[in-house]
């Protein structure tokens, strides 16, 4: 099975391409094959065109909180609110999401979907810092366009499966909260590099299933030395995909209370995370 890892940009480009790493699952081993480096989104949608079968593993938010959905009354299906995403050009929406902070109180400006508070992720409205609400803007419409299969959010082509992924949540579990990458090159540093180097070893361990996959991870150490930790990152999706693919008959590692207007991220430890109510509930492990 071919699995792919993708770590995100919202303006790819030749000092910041859309990163993928392709790998084999071959049993319980999955193997690095080959790095792809897209400078512009047309490689990006080229390869969710692509034929099957395969699985990948994409680290950007697919959704928008429930709260904002109906706050800001787009339509209450996935389909419908990306496909509304879809109409508007980015500078539209960027416009649309900041008439919609600005008027509100502070903390209460940009919501969290409930995987992201479980995950201590950034709310997908976010702009500013790390974009992750452009992110959205220019990855789920292309999900919605390519017919990709999406599990708990919209059935497509099952030969092509696409899942969230946050290379961050398996990270904090390998090297907890050490910095490993800055894509400022004043500010990457040795201490970056060592931390890379240890989330790697430990990451591709033999000895021990330190990420809980259940997978053996085979892949050259050289992906370390990227100081932005784009490639890292890269595989760290792809473990979470092949995870995820090793759970396919039970949803992909999506429980069943996910909300499905607002999506899910794919990771072992994630699939217990709720509580007795039956939703997304903060970790104070994971934040």
């Amino acid at each position: 099975m071919r699995v792919f890892g993708v770590d995100f940009t919202s303006a790819p480009s030749r000092q910041k391409p859309i990163t993928c790493v392709e790998c084999r699952l071959d049993g319980g081993t999955l193997r690095f094959v080959e790095m792809h480096r897209w400078t512009n989104f047309d490689g990006f949608t080229g390869f969710l065109a692509s034929s099957g079968p395969w699985i990948a593993g994409l680290d950007f938010p697919f959704g928008q909180s429930r709260r904002f959905i109906e706050t800001i009354g787009w339509p209450l299906s996935w389909e419908g609110y990306v496909g509304h995403v879809a109409g508007l050009t980015r500078a539209q929406f960027y416009e649309t999401l900041t008439q919609y902070r600005l008027p509100r109180p502070p903390g209460d400006k940009e919501h969290q979907r409930f995987i992201d508070k479980s995950t201590g992720g950034i709310s997908p409205q976010k702009l500013h810092g790390v974009p992750v609400g452009l992110m959205f803007y220019e990855g789920a419409h292309r999900l919605l366009e390519s017919d990709v299969h999406l599990p708990l959010l919209r059935a497509g082509d099952p030969s092509r499966v696409v899942v969230e992924a946050y290379p961050g949540v398996m990270a904090r579990r390998l090297i907890g909260r050490r910095s490993y990458k800055n894509d400022t090159r004043s500010l990457q540093t040795a201490e970056h590099l060592s931390a890379r180097l240890d989330l790697f070893d430990i990451l591709c361990d033999p000895a021990s299933d330190h990420s809980l996959s259940g997978l053996r991870i085979e892949a050259p150490r050289s992906l370390a030395d990227d100081p932005s930790g784009d490639a890292l990152d890269a595989l760290l999706c792809a473990v979470q995909a092949g995870w995820a693919y090793g759970q396919r008959e039970a949803g992909f590692g999506i429980p069943p209370h996910a909300d499905p207007l607002e999506g899910w991220i794919v990771d072992p430890v994630l699939l217990q995370v709720s509580d007795q109510g039956g939703t997304i509930s903060p970790q104070s492990e994971m934040t």
